[in-house]
C-alpha cells in the first residue's frame, strides 16, 4: 500500500542525505501495515509550528541538495514539492494524513539522483541565493500566517 521504494543507485556522497530523508519520512511503520512515516508527519502533529519547522528543515535539504549540484528546474519542482508539502500540512489531520502518503523529502532525493544519473548541469551561485531567497520568504510567510493564526485565536 504505502511500502517505500528504496531509492536505487544512490552516490555515496549522498548517502548522508538518503539517511536524512529516511528519518524524515519513512523511519517508522504502522504496525500491521506497510505505511511508513517519520518525524516530518509527527512534526506535523504540533499546531502550526509543527509545519513551520518541517518546511524550514525540508527546504534546508533543498539548500543542501542543490549545493550537490542541480539545475534551476529541478530547483523549481524541490521547492513544489516541499510547498505543497507545507501548504497542505496545515490543515488539521487531513495535512498529516497527507504527510504520511506524500513524501516530499524523498521525492526531492530520488529527482536529486536521477539528475546525477542523467549527468544534468549543476546549478551556479545566482540559483543558489535565489532559492535561499524563496525559502527565507516562504519561512517569513509561514511566520506571518502563524501570527495571525494566533491572533485568532486570542481574540475569537
Amino acid at each position: 500500500m504505502n511500502k517505500p521504494e528504496p531509492i536505487q543507485n544512490v552516490p555515496p556522497e549522498l548517502e548522508y542525505l538518503d539517511k536524512a530523508t529516511r528519518w524524515l519520512d519513512t523511519r517508522f511503520r504502522i504496525p500491521g501495515t506497510d505505511i511508513r512515516f517519520g518525524f516530518d508527519a509527527l512534526l506535523g502533529l504540533i499546531p502550526g509550528a509543527g509545519d513551520a519547522i518541517s518546511l524550514l528543515v525540508s527546504g534546508g535539504l533543498v539548500i543542501v541538495m542543490a549545493r550537490h549540484g542541480s539545475s534551476f528546474g529541478l530547483l523549481v519542482k524541490m521547492l513544489f514539492n516541499i510547498l505543497l508539502d507545507a501548504l497542505l500540512g496545515i490543515i488539521p489531520f487531513a495535512g498529516d494524513v497527507f504527510d504520511v502518503f506524500y513524501k516530499a523529502n524523498r521525492r526531492n532525493l530520488r529527482l536529486l539522483v536521477e539528475h546525477y544519473e542523467s549527468g544534468g548541469a549543476r546549478s551556479n551561485l545566482f540559483v543558489l541565493i535565489l532559492l535561499l531567497f524563496v525559502v527565507v520568504l516562504l519561512l517569513f510567510g509561514m511566520v506571518l500566517f502563524l501570527i495571525w493564526k494566533l491572533f485568532q485565536l486570542l481574540f475569537s
